[in-house]
């Protein structure tokens, strides 16, 4: 025998079909593209998005240029509209430095000023920003993330690094490099034994780093897991830098070929692996 669905059941089956419909999120992908004069030697500054990649790479044009796919989420089309018309980024021009600054519903004192009177229910709405950032080949990197991939390549100035959790690639150039990661995978890579930096100073808390050498690099090594975890050395060219100094999977304190330029790798928890460039 059928059983039939009462009308309140029957009521109570739109009601959530319905709320679940409502419920569900649109997105729309935004391009925004800028492009500015910029003399070598100057300081480029980043401050990307909540969530979102970074690339940049050095060229020898005298000009940054800004590519950025902006992806918003809202209930409805109009919803997004609003939404488009505060979220991107502003450039913010001085003599010998430019910064790029994200900007969107995250930013209070952002959203005070432009939009006073926006919908409070569409200030948490999930949104991202990668960017795609050409520079010229000498000059200075100040970069700020939040969560997601990070590729700089083609840079030789100094470069400060901060970002909240990323897979990132960093083939260095020259100049000097400061960079803390709080979670992920970081890859440094150090092309050629003419390697013209000053100094490198790279720290992830939690994660995997992998480093690759060129053979007979000049370079004092420094490496060390904090806590949890161990070093894993395939690069032969390393030697202790004193006779006192004993590689453990904790800690190497070395010198490869002649010395000179410090490196210095630190892995709070996670795992440092150091070997050499394959060759092609």
């Amino acid at each position: 025998m059928k059983q039939t669905l009462k009308p309140a059941a029957i009521i109570a089956i739109l009601f959530l079909a319905i709320a679940s419909v409502s419920a569900q999120t649109i997105k729309r992908t935004i391009s925004k593209a800028d492009t500015l004069d910029f003399g070598p030697g100057g300081t480029l500054s980043v401050t990307g998005a909540p969530n979102g990649s970074i690339r940049v790479e050095g060229w020898n044009k005298g000009q940054v240029e800004v590519n950025a796919e902006i992806e918003i989420t809202a209930n409805t089309e109009a919803e997004l509209d609003q939404i488009a018309k505060v979220t991107g980024f502003i450039l913010d021009e001085s003599v010998g430095r430019t910064d790029i600054i994200t900007v969107g519903t995250f930013d209070k004192s952002y959203m005070k000023r432009v939009a006073k009177k926006f919908p409070k229910e569409l200030l948490g709405l999930p949104f991202r920003i990668d960017y795609v950032i050409k520079v010229p080949r000498y000059c200075d990197l100040q970069i700020d993330g939040g969560k997601g991939d990070l590729y700089v390549a083609g840079v030789d100035g100094s470069m400060k690094i901060n970002f909240l959790d990323s897979n990132a690639k960093l083939d260095l150039v020259g100049g000097g490099v400061l960079a803390t990661f709080g979670g992920g995978t970081v890859d440094i890579n150090v092309p050629t034994k003419s390697w013209r930096g000053r100094f490198a100073d790279i720290s992830l808390a939690s994660g995997v780093m992998n480093v690759t050498l060129p053979s007979s690099l000049n370079a004092e090594i420094d490496a060390s897991i904090l806590r949890n975890g161990k070093i894993d050395n395939t690069y032969a060219d390393l030697k202790p830098k004193t006779r006192k100094d004993v590689f453990t999977d904790k800690l190497i304190t070395a010198k490869s070929g002649a010395g000179g330029i410090p490196l210095k790798f630190t892995v709070g928890d996670g795992s440092l692996k150091i070997s050499e460039i394959k060759k092609p």
